[in-house]
């Protein structure tokens, strides 16, 4: 049973540049201070946060990042990232009053918003502050990339202090190189950590991990002669290209898509990457903000703020959106995973589970979907031809594709319906059952629209997508009355840009000149957020998009010829 303690935690942060000369718990604001009430700001599409009478209210989300075997867990607390983040080139401190906390109370400061991967989140500088009962952790991450394993990052700095009074002031405050972390008594520890704030910018996050809280009030303050700004989402200020990859293609095929994957963190704080997408993109796929980890992380429970944030990022720069994913073996949270499927009549409750999960996002984002991938990566992760037995096999049979079908056809008959597979881009027995899963599909009452050929070019010795191979499988396709999607296409640089350039150019052109191939998505936008885990376990930045660090690489230019520029 979780323990109701209702105290009031009021934490002060101060300095990002400078210290604050003289600033004590109990020293009084200076009347000419710049005071921002950040209650009064934008907190609509932050998880677990709703605003509630004069304060916010906050609740666990439980939210995790889990392996692809479905194991691990690394927590994935969330930032206010499309809301209010504060920006300054001065003293500054923040301030904030908690009330009503039941089991845990946590308020974080970021210099950067986390990048989040598929299976993990690297973790940026920042400090968390969790107040349990009259325990106060006090954690710092330096933002240096992890030597030890990134799905477990370490802090550079993790105490707990007793809090004597639960109502007593919390202070912390930057003061050149140093953080100091005081309450109403003294100092409680003095960190040399203040350097490690340099961007200018604040990033907050609020979340609680096993309860619930109320924010009654959190301000941010300056003193007089400092600037304080409050900003939102970089991507705000980005104007479409009328010579993007995405203008180009419409001066030969109007209704045809050009997209990329998107993050969300990317979209709110890098304005390199925002140029970059909204320049040259008419389409998006949320790359994880629609997997049902993040959709759902507690049975039952939906958090679909960052999803909507992106949606509606993507409605008002004019580009179109492809759902990702619904059925998959992959991202699922664990209560999803360990749905109980022994026995028939646990199967029929699972079932009952599953359907109701379908249901509710499928007509939560009715309308707003161009197409959606209903069931994705289906085959053997081996490069097999066999389904892999996941929940929704496990609880619907081999016809779990035509369940999930209906299911969504009948929440949405207007979105079109994809399956997504991975190695099927060339002629096999991977592309030969993709095809005859598809027409099985719609055979027992399904509604698929097409397929997605992933296209990705890990090594361009064994993954290369050679164009007369391509065309032919378009022409497959096209034959047996479906349509096809380019959909996740991000090619190595192994065998150097130009090979690169070549391959990405090919692969583009070919779909361009079928007519079955209605949309191309390349599954990435920058390398600057490009990261994955080696074999040994080891952190890597790829080489895979088409721009790098802000610059267009020799693949960019290469598509632009292929469109015709």
């Amino acid at each position: 049973m979780k323990t109701r303690h209702p105290r009031i935690l009021a934490v002060l942060a101060c300095g990002l540049l400078l210290a604050v000369a003289g600033c004590s718990p109990n020293t009084p604001r200076p009347e000419d201070d710049v005071v921002v009430d950040l209650l009064e700001e934008d907190w609509q599409h932050m998880p677990g946060v709703t605003p509630d009478g004069d304060g916010l209210q906050v609740t666990s989300t439980a939210r995790r990042i889990v392996e692809q075997d479905g194991g691990g867990g690394q927590p994935n607390p969330p930032l206010n990232l499309v809301g209010t983040h504060l920006e300054t080139e001065g003293d500054f401190s923040l301030s904030a009053s908690f009330t009503d906390v039941v089991a845990d109370a946590s308020w974080a400061v970021y210099d950067s918003p986390p990048v989040i991967a598929d299976e993990f989140r690297i973790e940026p500088a920042g400090l968390r502050l969790t107040l349990r009962g009259d325990d106060l952790e006090i954690t710092v991450f330096d933002g240096t990339r992890p030597q030890q394993d990134v799905t477990d990052p370490q802090p550079v700095y993790d105490e707990h202090v007793t809090v004597p009074d639960p109502e007593a002031t919390l202070t912390v405050r930057r003061s050149g190189d140093t953080l100091e972390i005081a309450d109403g008594e003294g100092t409680v520890a003095s960190l040399p950590y203040g350097g490690m704030f340099g961007s200018g910018k604040l990033w907050l996050g609020l979340s609680s991990e096993d309860g619930s809280f109320q924010v009654s009030s959190l301000t941010a303050t300056t003193p007089e002669g400092a600037e304080l700004a409050t900003a939102g989402p970089a991507v705000a200020r980005a104007e479409q290209s009328a010579d993007g990859l995405q203008a180009l293609a419409a001066r030969s095929r109007p209704d045809f898509r050009i997209g990329a994957a998107v993050a969300l963190g990317p979209l709110a704080s890098d304005a390199d990457y925002v140029r970059e997408l909204v320049g040259n993109f008419g389409a998006v796929t949320p790359e994880n903000a629609m997997k049902p980890q993040h959709l759902s992380p507690q049975q039952g429970v939906y958090t679909f703020d960052e999803a909507d944030a992106i949606l509606e990022i993507a409605e008002s720069k004019g580009m179109t959106v492809h759902g990702h994913t619904i059925a998959f073996s992959e991202a699922m949270p664990r209560w999803m995973q360990e749905l109980p499927a022994g026995t028939e009549a646990e199967r029929r409750a699972s079932a009952e589970v599953l359907l109701d999960y379908v249901t509710t996002v499928v007509t939560h984002f009715k309308g707003r979907l161009d197409s959606l991938d209903v069931v994705n990566e289906p085959f053997d992760v081996n490069q097999g031809t066999s389904l892999q037995q996941n929940i929704w096999y496990r609880v619907f049979g081999p016809g779990y594709p035509a369940v999930v079908s209906e299911a969504v056809h009948d929440a949405d008959p207007d979105v079109k319906q994809f399956i997504n597979e991975n190695g099927a881009d060339v002629p096999g027995d991977r592309q030969d059952a993709l095809l005859e899963l598809a027409l099985r599909t719609n055979e027992q009452g399904g509604h698929i629209y097409g397929v997605g050929l992933q296209a990705h070019i890990y090594d361009l010795d064994t993954d290369a997508i050679p164009a007369d191979d391509l065309s032919d499988t378009l022409d497959l396709f096209e034959d047996a009355g479906l349509r096809v999607r380019i959909s996740e296409n991000d090619v190595t640089d192994d065998h150097g840009t130009d090979a690169q350039a070549e391959q990405y150019a090919a692969v583009l052109a070919t779909c361009l000149r079928s007519r079955a191939c209605v949309s191309y998505t390349t599954w990435g936008v920058d390398d600057r957020y490009n990261w994955w885990i080696d074999g040994y376990g080891e952190l890597r930045q790829g080489n895979d998009y088409l721009f790098d660090d802000g610059r267009p690489t020799p693949a960019y230019e290469a598509m632009r010829r292929a469109l015709g520029s």
